[in-house]
C-alpha cells in the first residue's frame, strides 16, 4: 500500500541531533507557497538542506507509483564539476528516508560514456548538471518532453554565474524551461553577495506576458546569516622587505607554511594561479619528503581521475594537505578541513570569504584563513582585508546585458531542440533579464546571422544554419553542422591545451598549447607536481617521462592575474591614512610600518584624499609614477589616457607600466608634470566622451580583435573541436583574425565587432570604473614629489616595465643589485631622518654595475629532485 504520509523535514533534522534554523524554515514554507527566491546565508550554515529539504517537502510527499522513479522533478545547477559530485552526494543523504522513490544522478563533461547512455534513455528524477550540459539537454529534439515537467531548478553558488556569460546562458535556460512550465520554481543560493535585488531580479525569469495560469508568488529574499566565528590571521616575515615587487611567491615563509600545516589534520593551500600551485607542491614536497602521499595537488588542468582521488581523499581526512586554485573554491563539503592558507592576497573581500568557508563547514564551527603574503605590500592588503570583514562590505556583480554571442548560440541550441517561432522565441529570449531590452534590430541582426552568416558570409553553406521549414519553424537542417554545435556549447573559452600523457602510460592532464610551443624535445617542466621531460608532441599530445633533473619551467595558464576589488582598494586607503595618523592597530600594519614610514619620509601615503603622483629622471628617461589604487584593469586604461592627453600638447613617446596600485608613464622627453597632470585628470562629461578617448588612446584595434577571438568562438563562427578533432590555438587565432578583417571590410556594422568593443571597454578597461575613478580623483589633492631615487611604490612599477624585456634570472640579478643600494639609501634616510646621500647618478650606476655574487644556478646549490610518487 503507497504511504501517502507527509514529508516532514524537521523530524528527520532532529533524528540527527539538528533543529532547523529560521532561515530554513522560511525558505521551506516559501518552497510550499510556488514561491521562487535567492537565499542569502553564511557559508557552511546549511544552504543545501534549506533548498533541498524543503523541495522533498513540496515535491515528493505523494508517489503515483513508488515502484518506478518519477521523471525529472529538480534540476540542481552547479558551476564546477567538482562541486557537482559533492553536491549530488550530499542530495543523495535524505533521500534514502523521504523519498525512497526518486532517482539521482550527475551530467557534467565528466559522466561516464554508459551513465550517459542510461540518462539518455531516462534522466533520474533529480539531476546535478552544469550550465553547459543543461544546454546540451535543450539541444536535443526531445527537449520539451524531456524537461517539460521540471518544477524546480536550484542555481547553486549564484554568484559564481550572476556576472558572466555562463549565467547568462542560464538565464536563457531558465526563461525556455519556465515557458514550458509557467509554474517552474527557481533558486539560487549564495554566501557572498553584497547587490542581492539584483542578483534576485536577475535569476527569476519575468512572467510570460499574457499567460493564462495563476500569477505565482513574488519571488522571496531569505537572508540566513549566521554569527560564525571567522578567524584570519597572518603569517609575518621576520624581515620586512622596504622594496617589495610582485612575482617571487612567498617561498620566503615556507618554514612557517609547513609549520601551520603540521599543527592541522588536513588543510587547503590556496594559490591565485595553477603555475603558483605547481610551485608550492613542489616545495612542500622537498621541504617534508615524508609527506608524500599525504600532500595533494589540486587545479583545473589535472586529469578527472587525479582530481577525483583528490576530493575523495580530502573528504575521508586522508590527506594532511591539498595545493589548490579556485578549482576548490566553492561550496565543496569537506568537513575534515581544519583551516585554509591563502599564498598572496584574495584580492577580493568575497573571494576571501569564500575559501574561508572551506574550513569549518559545517554549522556550530568556526572557519580559519591563515593568509601567506608574498610580498610586503600584501601586509597592507591583508589589513584593509580585515577592515572590509568588519564592515560586511563585500564585492557587487552585475549581469552582461545581451551578450549576442551568447543569443546566437542559443538560438542554434534552440533549433535543435526541436526549432522554433521567432515571434514567440523572442518573447521567451526577452523574459531572461540580460535581454530584457533586446532591440527589435538586435534580434533581427541575430535571426539573420543564424540564418546566413549575415551580410558577408551569405555565400557560404556552413553559416546556413538555421533555416525556416514549409511551417515557419526555424530548424539546423544539416545533421553535420548539428554535430559541430554540439561539441562546442558553452561560454568558457580558453586557449587551446595538449594533453600530457607519460610515454605508454597515464595521462596527467593538460597545459596550453602556447606554452609547450616553446618547449623542444629534452627540456624539462614542473607539473602534476611531477619533475617532467617533454618527449614528443604528437596529435595535440605532450609526451613525457620523468626527469631525473633539470632547471624547471613552470606552466602559465591565461587568466591568472585578479585585479584588486574596488571594495579593498578603497580599505587599502583608509588603512594608508590610518599609517600616515600613527595608528598601527594590527600585527600586519606594525609588520609594515618600516616599509610606510619609508615612503612617507621620501614622498607620501596615498590616502582617500590624496593622490600622490612621483618624478624621476633616470638613464631610461622621465618617470612619472601614479598611485590611484583603482585595479591593474583600471590603471591600464587611465595610463593610456594620460599618455594620449600628453601627447595631444607635445610629442612624446611613452612606456607604461601597471599593477594593483599604480602605473608608470616613462617619457623620453622631460614634461612638466606639475603644470600638466591636473589637467590630464580632468573626467570628461559622460562616460561616452571618455571612450571616445580611451579607443583614442590605445591599439584598440589590437586588443578588440583578441577579444573578438573569444566572442566568435561562442558564437560559432569558430569552433574549439570538430567530433574527433581537435583544433590549436594558432587554428583558432587565425580564424577569428580572418572573420574580424572580413567583417571590419565588408560588414562594417556586423553587431559582433560592436560587442568586441563593447566587451574591451567593460571587461579588459573597465570603463565604468575608470570614470568613476577620475571623478573621485579630481576631489582628491595632488601631491607631486620629485624623487632622487624610487620609493617603495615605485620600484614595483618598475619592475613591471623590466619584466617584459629581461629573462627572469637577468631580472633577479639586477633587482638584487638595486635594492642593495635602495637599502643603503633607506638606512641613512630612517636613521637620520635626513636625505639619503644616493644620488641619481649613483642610483643609475648601481642599477647597471656589473655583478660579482655568484650566479643563480651556483646559489641554488642543487637542482630539485622529482617528488616521491603519490
Amino acid at each position: 500500500m503507497t504511504d501517502h504520509r507527509p514529508i516532514d523535514a524537521a523530524a528527520w533534522m532532529a533524528a540527527r541531533g539538528w533543529q532547523p534554523f529560521a532561515f530554513q524554515q522560511e525558505v521551506w514554507d516559501a518552497l510550499a507557497q510556488g514561491a521562487s527566491g535567492l537565499l542569502h546565508a553564511t557559508t557552511g550554515s546549511g544552504k543545501t538542506y534549506a533548498v533541498w529539504l524543503g523541495a522533498l517537502q513540496h515535491l515528493a510527499a505523494a508517489p503515483a507509483d513508488p515502484a518506478t522513479a518519477p521523471p525529472l522533478a529538480v534540476l540542481w545547477i552547479t558551476p564546477m564539476r567538482a562541486l557537482a559530485a559533492d553536491t549530488l552526494q550530499a542530495l543523495r543523504v535524505p533521500l534514502a528516508a523521504l523519498a525512497p522513490h526518486w532517482s539521482s544522478g550527475l551530467r557534467t563533461g565528466d559522466t561516464a560514456s554508459n551513465e550517459r547512455a542510461a540518462q539518455d534513455k531516462r534522466l533520474p528524477t533529480v539531476l546535478v548538471t552544469t550550465p553547459e550540459s543543461l544546454s546540451l539537454l535543450l539541444a536535443r529534439a526531445d527537449a520539451r518532453e524531456r524537461l517539460s515537467r521540471v518544477r524546480l531548478v536550484v542555481a547553486d553558488e549564484w554568484h559564481e554565474l550572476l556576472g558572466n556569460k555562463r549565467g547568462v546562458q542560464v538565464q536563457l535556460a531558465l526563461a525556455r524551461l519556465s515557458g514550458w512550465n509557467p509554474q517552474l520554481q527557481v533558486w539560487g543560493m549564495s554566501a557572498t553577495l553584497a547587490n542581492l535585488d539584483e542578483a534576485l531580479a536577475t535569476l527569476v525569469p519575468a512572467p510570460a506576458v499574457g499567460a493564462c495560469t495563476p500569477a505565482a508568488p513574488p519571488p522571496r529574499l531569505v537572508q540566513g546569516r549566521i554569527d560564525k566565528p571567522l578567524a584570519v590571521q597572518v603569517l609575518l616575515p621576520e624581515r620586512i622587505e622596504r622594496f617589495p615587487w610582485a612575482g617571487h611567491l612567498g617561498l620566503a615563509l615556507l618554514p612557517q607554511v609547513v609549520a601551520a600545516i603540521g599543527q592541522a589534520a588536513t588543510t587547503l593551500v590556496f594559490t591565485n594561479t595553477r603555475s603558483q600551485a605547481e610551485r608550492w607542491y613542489q616545495a612542500l614536497l622537498e621541504a617534508r619528503p615524508d609527506w608524500a602521499g599525504l600532500i595533494a595537488l589540486h587545479h583545473g588542468s589535472l586529469d578527472p581521475a587525479v582530481r577525483a582521488w583528490v576530493e575523495d581523499g580530502l573528504k575521508h581526512g586522508q590527506l594532511k594537505a591539498v595545493v589548490c586554485t579556485s578549482s576548490l573554491d566553492l561550496g565543496v563539503d569537506f568537513l575534515p578541513v581544519e583551516q585554509v592558507l591563502q599564498i598572496g592576497s584574495a584580492k577580493g573581500v568575497a573571494r576571501l570569504l569564500q575559501r574561508a568557508g572551506r574550513s569549518g563547514h559545517a554549522p556550530g564551527r568556526s572557519s580559519h584563513i591563515t593568509l601567506v603574503p608574498t610580498h610586503s605590500l600584501e601586509l597592507v592588503e591583508a589589513a584593509a582585508a580585515r577592515l572590509a570583514l568588519a564592515g560586511g562590505r563585500v564585492e557587487a556583480r552585475h549581469s552582461p546585458r545581451a551578450p549576442l554571442d551568447v543569443l546566437v548560440q542559443h538560438l542554434v541550441t534552440v533549433a535543435l531542440g526541436g526549432g522554433f517561432e521567432p515571434a514567440a522565441l523572442l518573447a521567451e529570449v526577452r523574459r531572461a533579464p540580460a535581454y530584457a531590452r533586446l532591440s527589435d534590430a538586435e534580434w533581427q541582426w541575430a535571426l539573420q546571422f543564424v540564418r546566413q552568416g549575415g551580410a558577408s558570409l551569405a555565400q557560404y553553406p556552413d553559416f546556413h544554419r538555421v533555416v525556416p521549414d514549409e511551417d515557419g519553424v526555424w530548424r539546423v537542417p544539416d545533421a553535420r553542422l548539428a554535430r559541430r554545435h554540439r561539441s562546442n556549447i558553452g561560454t568558457i573559452v580558453s586557449d587551446a591545451s595538449l594533453r600530457v600523457q607519460f610515454v605508454g602510460g597515464a595521462t596527467l592532464g593538460t597545459v596550453e598549447e602556447s606554452f609547450v610551443a616553446r618547449l623542444r624535445a629534452g627540456d624539462v617542466f614542473l607539473f602534476a607536481g611531477r619533475l617532467l621531460e617533454l618527449v614528443r608532441i604528437e596529435q595535440m599530445t605532450a609526451y613525457v617521462r620523468r626527469a631525473a633533473s633539470g632547471q624547471a619551467a613552470v606552466p602559465r595558464w591565461s587568466g591568472g592575474r585578479m585585479p584588486l576589488s574596488n571594495t579593498l582598494a578603497d580599505a587599502m586607503l583608509v588603512q594608508f591614512e590610518r599609517a600616515e595618523q600613527g595608528l598601527f592597530d594590527s600585527p600586519e600594519m606594525r609588520c609594515a610600518q618600516p616599509l610606510l614610514a619609508l615612503q612617507a619620509a621620501w614622498s607620501a601615503l596615498p590616502t582617500p584624499g590624496r593622490l600622490v603622483a612621483e618624478t624621476l629622471h633616470t638613464r631610461e628617461g622621465w618617470h612619472l609614477f601614479l598611485y590611484p589604487l583603482a585595479g591593474r584593469l583600471v590603471h591600464q586604461g587611465l595610463a593610456g589616457l594620460l599618455a594620449w592627453r600628453a601627447a595631444q600638447h607635445e610629442a612624446n613617446t611613452f612606456s607604461i607600466a601597471v599593477n594593483d596600485y599604480g602605473l608608470e608613464l616613462l617619457s623620453a622627453r622631460p614634461i612638466d608634470w606639475a603644470a600638466l597632470l591636473p589637467r590630464l585628470l580632468a573626467a570628461p562629461p559622460d562616460t561616452a566622451a571618455l571612450q571616445t578617448e580611451v579607443l583614442a588612446s590605445l591599439n584598440a584595434t589590437e586588443m578588440a580583435r583578441r577579444r573578438f577571438r573569444e566572442i566568435a568562438r561562442i558564437a560559432g563562427l569558430v569552433f574549439q573541436s570538430h567530433p574527433g578533432e581537435q583544433r590549436s590555438s594558432r587554428q583558432l587565432q587565425a580564424s577569428a583574425s580572418l572573420y574580424y578583417d572580413v567583417f571590419a571590410q565588408y560588414d562594417p556594422d556586423n553587431l559582433l565587432l560592436t560587442q568586441a568593443r563593447t566587451e574591451l571597454l567593460a571587461h579588459e578597461l573597465d570603463l565604468d570604473r575608470l570614470h568613476r575613478t577620475l571623478d573621485a580623483l579630481h576631489t582628491r589633492s595632488l601631491a607631486l614629489h620629485a624623487l632622487q631615487r624610487p620609493t617603495p611604490l615605485a620600484l614595483p612599477l618598475m619592475v613591471e616595465r623590466l619584466r617584459e624585456r629581461l629573462s627572469t634570472e637577468s631580472l633577479g640579478d639586477r633587482l638584487a643589485r638595486m635594492v642593495q643600494a635602495l637599502e643603503q639609501a633607506a638606512d641613512a634616510t630612517m636613521g637620520t631622518q635626513l636625505a639619503g646621500t644616493l644620488t641619481t647618478a649613483h642610483w643609475d650606476l648601481a642599477r647597471d654595475a656589473p655583478d660579482t655574487r655568484p650566479s643563480a644556478r651556483a646559489r641554488r646549490g642543487r637542482t630539485p629532485r622529482p617528488p616521491r610518487a603519490g
